[in-house]
């Protein structure tokens, strides 16, 4: 009978010292899982995702331990792009970061409630990606870099760079909105700088080397390269194209000039990538995307190769050289 109850008082106890121990007990927290969908190649966004990665070690986060980044690419191949963006939304990922309106546009049809960041828009508004840039609403927010006067500024900027210009081709995309509106309004401006403009459609890979013989049957002394995934992707050819046939070029991002293009002028996207962390912390710490603003840029950097300004035979006017944010020697 002692012996019972004392084994009943040592059950007891145990229980007793183990409940709170149970009932204390914290399940670990959710590591949360970000998708992020470039819509070009892995060696055309590197710079960009290490970008973003610095962005999101600023805010505390640490890839593999406290975050997972689940990257996809979409090799500037729109069917591609749709797929990976139905992939990100299968596997339920707690925010999908995208560039170019390709990639918004593919992962805004698949959802409509995970949050969506553009590192990189070009007319959110008029695409119907948000309803206004101040109130987004619904589940995207980001970046825009739709600034009009943009195109005006890079067409003056190539007529100074080269003396008595007077033809000028541009390649853009008609199956990206922002290639048309980028068309649309270079279009404006080389009316008032009374120049005439080539208009030459590029929506594949394998076009750019007819383009680009096009180009030089309509005697054009220099070239404009409208932004799009596409171009991106393939901006080795395209540089190595325009060297070829002795085009002064033009282009939207600076990593253009770095592949031996002559001059670029445009927002820091790869800035863009790095701030698109502070939407996705804010978001992960309960904010709704729909609430927060779309930024624009503020700042926009010229850059020009002289390497190959020499290779076209070109000489920067010096007044253009001081303007200039980054000279490549």
């Amino acid at each position: 009978m002692i012996g019972g109850a004392l084994t009943l008082i040592v059950t007891l106890t145990l229980a007793t010292l183990a409940a709170p121990l149970t009932a204390g007990a914290q399940q670990p927290a959710k590591v949360p899982r970000i998708g992020v969908l470039h819509a070009s190649t892995p060696a055309a966004t590197s710079d960009r995702f290490e970008a973003f990665k610095q962005g999101l070690r600023e805010h505390g986060y640490v890839e593999g331990q406290s975050i997972i980044l689940e990257r996809r690419f979409g090799e500037a191949r729109v069917e591609r792009i749709s797929d990976l963006a139905a992939e990100l939304v299968r596997i339920k990922v707690d925010v999908i970061v995208t560039s170019t309106d390709l990639g918004i546009a593919a992962v805004k049809q698949q959802t409509q409630t995970i949050p969506i960041v553009m590192a990189n828009s070009t007319d959110p508004v008029a695409t119907g990606f948000v309803a206004s840039l101040a109130r987004p609403g619904g589940n995207v927010t980001g970046f825009s870099t739709m600034v009009p006067e943009l195109s005006a500024k890079r067409l003056e900027l190539l007529k100074e760079a080269v003396p008595g210009l007077s033809r000028v081709a541009i390649i853009w995309n008609p199956d990206v909105r922002g290639g048309v509106l980028d068309y649309k309004e270079t279009e404006g401006a080389a009316r008032s700088l009374r120049l005439q403009l080539q208009s030459v459609e590029v929506s594949r890979a394998d076009d750019f080397n007819r383009a680009f013989s096009a180009v030089t049957n309509g005697r054009a002394e220099a070239l404009i390269v409208s932004g799009n995934p596409l171009a991106f992707a393939n901006r080795s050819q395209i540089v190595s194209l325009a060297q070829k046939n002795r085009l002064p070029s033009m282009y939207a991002q600076r990593e253009f000039a770095d592949a031996g293009g002559l001059m670029a002028y445009g927002p820091n996207t790869v800035e863009l990538w790095r701030r698109a962390a502070t939407y996705v912390d804010k978001i992960l710490k309960g904010a709704k995307p729909g609430d927060l603003s779309v930024e624009q840029p503020n700042k926009f950097e010229l850059v020009i190769n002289l390497k190959a300004a020499k290779v076209l035979g070109l000489t920067i006017p010096q007044s253009l050289l001081r303007r200039a944010d980054h000279v490549i020697q």
